[in-house]
């Protein structure tokens, strides 16, 4: 398949990915601050558990992994991404190394891993990857995010972005403005507007094909702690607008990080706008938590409990693949739809 038609697969009715890229030692944090005993075994257990519930890929296109995902074997000793390709989805990697301090700005930071990248895409593609993902984070506060940080995320996005394409991979671009913060509606859309014109600039400038790649996006919303927390219909008509502005119609699809939406908020976002709005894109999702939270909680790194967690990784990721068409409602969720 070429570019064009890899991101067509990702983002395709009923479909959307599955953003599975913790590192192990993040992970082990994750589950020691849930009080969940943890093991050696987990993290394959965690990973084996999302990657081969049955029929997964009827709701999930892709999955985002780590390195050590891609060469993981299974309790039985086969290779989880081969058996990911079995199963009809599509490998994805998050080739970063992570987040480092941007020197000589106050506490904003830039993906790492640039050094080795032409090569390491090489080697993916070779094992089956047909995505990668590249965040920036962008946090919204007095003075932030500031020129600096997004000229220079915005050049490393394109960086990653040329490369992949280089490999046959198609890249996904993650200009995340996070929800944490006091902020108004009003704000983290001029924020989100800055963002995008700057990383869509920077991106043609480095001769990105844009019908060869997919949008990682947040969503237009309040603050965390802003004392005014806009609706869902206001949080879709903003997000689409500011799309509209700032992300051209030769993007195949944008897919949504949920950041730090609960699960229901996440899915009902994304189904205001599908619902509503009449879109040159396909709008998916690329959810962690948000699909992840409830079938962790179930797990608990506990082996009786693997198939009740499976049960609730496809609901989650059922109940997304509907509103990516718009036809998510409260009364699908049955008795697990919160107040």
């Amino acid at each position: 398949m070429n570019l064009n038609e890899i991101a067509n697969q990702l983002v395709a009715p009923r479909v959307g990915i599955m953003a599975a890229d913790r590192p192990s030692p993040a992970f082990y944090d994750l589950m020691r601050s849930e009080g969940i005993p943890t093991d050696e075994h987990a993290y394959r257990n965690w990973s084996e558990l999302l990657f081969l519930a049955p029929g997964l890929s009827e709701s999930i296109s892709g999955i985002i992994m780590t390195d050590e995902q891609t060469r993981l074997r299974d309790s039985r000793g086969e290779s989880l991404i081969e058996q990911v390709v079995e199963r009809g989805m599509i490998p994805g990697i998050s080739p970063s190394k992570g987040m480092v301090a941007l020197a000589g700005s106050d506490g904003e930071t830039v993906g790492s891993g640039l050094d080795g990248l032409r090569e390491r895409l090489a080697e993916y593609a070779d094992m089956g990857v047909g995505f990668s993902k590249w965040r920036a984070a962008f946090q919204i506060g007095p003075g932030t995010p500031s020129y600096y940080a997004i000229e220079a995320n915005a050049y490393v996005m394109a960086q990653v972005a040329a490369l992949s394409q280089e490999a046959g991979i198609v890249p996904i671009v993650e200009p995340e403005v996070m929800l944490w913060g006091d902020h108004t509606i009003e704000r983290c859309f001029a924020v989100t507007e800055w963002v995008l014109s700057r990383t869509f600039e920077t991106l043609y400038l480095h001769r990105v094909n844009l019908e060869g790649t997919l949008v990682k996006a947040s969503m237009v919303l309040s603050g965390y702690q802003c004392a005014e927390q806009a609706d869902v219909e206001t949080v879709a008509e903003q997000t689409v607008k500011v799309f509209r502005r700032g992300i051209p119609a030769a993007i195949p699809g944008i897919v949504f990080l949920s950041g730090g939406q609960s699960d229901y908020q996440a899915t009902a976002h994304l189904n205001a706008m599908n619902a509503n709005y009449e879109m040159p894109w396909k709008l998916s999702f690329s959810y962690a938590r948000a699909l992840q939270r409830e079938p962790m909680a179930i797990w608990a790194n506990r082996p009786e409990k693997v198939s009740a967690a499976q049960a609730a990784l496809l609901h989650r990721a059922k109940m997304n693949g509907l509103a990516s068409l718009g036809l998510w409602t409260k009364e699908l969720e049955g008795e697990a739809v919160a107040p």
